[in-house]
This record gives structure tokens, sequence and C-alpha cells, in this order.
């Protein structure tokens, strides 16, 4: 059961479900760099009616645990939201000693409010350490068994947003993160998503640690605010604290007058909804999709982490459903096309 949940309130006519959608996946819909690991994938159709992918990416030599030391946030294009990609500039890097977003740029999503883009992400520091690319290096290849990590990287992530008045940049970032760890979550604040309410607020959820733990549990939490740069207050019920989760995407459904979310749960990729932004239930179709993924030949791929989910719809519509993979040494970003339904459909 999700905290906070209010059946009465949230009774759903014609519910948004995925069962018999996804479509098999070829090449095209595949992602992939020689050089790096891709990750965070966040579309936007732009007003060139071409699709912009804005992505985490980072090099391989650094090993997979380089996304906390060296990721950078790039920009890809498409002349379709489900592949082929061609990556076309990196957009946001960390910043360099003396800014809250010194080192890395990592899990963006990529929302345009009015007449202006804005471009959410997080980033870490080491406080007024003084260190050196090499002990990053190092950082990056022990993981988070290194005390670099443990003690100042790891704790120092905060959610930000750089802005601008065309997908194409330059970008502007504020110079202070969006929220701090308070109430139903301590520690940090990342896997930032964002939606505009239909009462023109917007809806920001974080995840961070779920406190007075002793295992390692994240939860999810919601923020409010009457502008797309904040500030942002936290609100004191979890979205989700009954389960370890991670990498929320959220949208508001105008046709159903309703926010949807979805999330990784390690095993399967869940949707939840709310009538109010702030009380959040399970949707209709729950698990809408297992940690496995069919090829157009026939093959499945069952990688070893599934993680990052990202819807993109136009209009209402779900198109596709963008996940980063790893399996083996390798990741990257898979892009499932979505059939179009008509009508209601029964969830399993």
């Amino acid at each position: 059961m999700l905290m906070g949940m209010h059946l009465a309130a949230q009774t759903e006519t014609a519910p948004l479900v995925f069962k018999d959608r996804f479509q098999p996946v070829t090449e095209d819909n595949i992602f992939k760099t020689d050089d790096y690991f891709n990750w965070c994938s966040s579309v936007l159709k732009g007003e060139d009616g071409k699709y912009h992918l804005f992505y985490s990416r980072w090099p391989k030599k650094f090993t997979f645990s380089g996304w906390l030391t060296h990721s950078e946030i790039a920009h890809a294009i498409a002349d379709h939201p489900a592949g082929p990609w061609e990556y076309k500039e990196t957009v946001l890097q960390g910043r360099g000693k003396g800014y809250w977003d010194a080192i890395t740029a990592h899990n963006p999503k990529i929302e345009k409010f009015g007449d202006t883009y804005y471009l959410y992400y997080i980033s870490t520091n080491m406080g007024s350490r003084r260190y050196t690319e090499a002990e990053l290096i190092e950082t990056a290849r022990a993981g988070s068994s290194h005390p670099n990590w443990k003690e100042q990287l790891r704790p120092n992530q905060r959610t930000g947003v750089a802005v601008s008045g065309s997908i194409n940049g330059p970008w502007t970032r504020l110079d202070q993160p969006l929220i701090e760890p308070s109430g139903p979550i301590t520690t940090l604040t990342v896997n930032p998503a964002i939606a505009q309410g239909k009462d023109g607020q917007y809806y920001l959820i974080v995840k961070g640690d779920k406190p007075n733990q002793t295992a390692f549990v994240r939860n999810q939490a919601v923020a409010l605010s009457k502008s797309p740069t904040g500030p942002f207050e936290m609100q004191p019920k979890a979205v989700i604290d009954d389960r370890d989760t991670e990498d929320m995407s959220i949208w508001y459904d105008d046709t159903r007058k309703r926010f949807y979310g979805i999330f990784h749960a390690h095993t399967f990729i869940g949707m939840i909804q709310s009538s109010d932004g702030i009380h959040w239930m399970e949707a209709s179709s729950f698990e809408i999709m297992k940690k496995q993924i069919p090829f157009a030949d026939g093959s499945n791929l069952i990688p070893d982490r599934m993680e990052r989910p990202f819807l993109f719809l136009e209009g209402d519509t779900p198109k596709v459903l963008s996940l980063a993979v790893k399996k083996g040494d390798e990741a990257y970003i898979v892009f499932v096309p979505l059939e179009e339904h008509t009508g209601q459909q029964v969830s399993q």
C-alpha cells in the first residue's frame, strides 16, 4: 500500500493500462555508444518537429561507477521518438570547484513550461575538501567502497535546474539546488521528476533515504511550488515508502484528470496515480513491465539492471517507454515503441 492512499477520491474511469502495447525492439531502438555508458533518458518534441533526447553519459574507462564522478548530460536528436538517435552535443558537465554542481551532471529531465525550457538534473561536490582529478578517477574505480563516495559525494547530491529559451541552449544554471532533504527523505535529493497540475502549481518528486532506517531503503517525496524554479515546499507524506524504489517520471493526464508516475522497483517497472499530486496510490495497471525486453527477432533481453524509465507522450497518448539497461560490460538506452490503443482497456 502506498502512503496517503485516498481510495474513495481516486476511482478511475478509462484507466491508463499497458497490456499488450509494448512492441518488439529493433536495433534502431537501442542507443549505444562505443566509448560511453548511456543512461537516464528524457525526450521532448522540439518546435523543429524533431525529437530531442537529453541523457547521461560517462566514459567507460572510469567503470560503471563513474556516473557519480564523471557523468555529463548530452543531447541527441531523431526523427522518431523511438530512434535511431544521433549525438548532437554535450550540454552540461560538472562546473568545477566552488559550485554546488562541481562534480558530475546526471539524471536529466527536460520540460517545457510556457515558452521556456527547463533541464532538471543532479550533481554533487566535495565540500571544501581539496581533491584532484586522479582522486576522482580512483573513487570511480573503487565505487561505493571508497570513503569519498560515502562521506562526500553521495550525501552532497542535490537536484538543480538549468533554463533556456531554446531547446538548443545556451543553458543558464541556478546557483543553488532546488530543494534540500527533509520530511519523508534524508541525506540527498535526486531522481527529479516534475509536472504542472491543472491548478498551475508544479509538483516535483525527488528520491532520498528513508528516515530512521538501518537498512538501505530509499523513499520518494513530493514538493510543491508556484514556479518551475522554486522555491519548493516539501510535503509531509511520502509518495512511496513501502518498498525500495527509484527513478520516478511523472506527468499530468488532462484526459483522465490525474497525475501518473512510473518508477523501477528492481524486478519490474511500476506505475502509480494521484488525483491531487500529493496522495498517491497504485494505478489500475501497476506492474507495467517485467525485467525483460522482447526483440523483433524473437529473442528476449534479460538485463542485469533495468532502470530510469521514461514515458514519452504526445498529448495524453503514450508513444515510447525508454529504459536504461545494463548488461555485462555495456550500458545503453532502449526505446520500446508503444502501440496506440483506442477506447477503454481492461487492466491485467
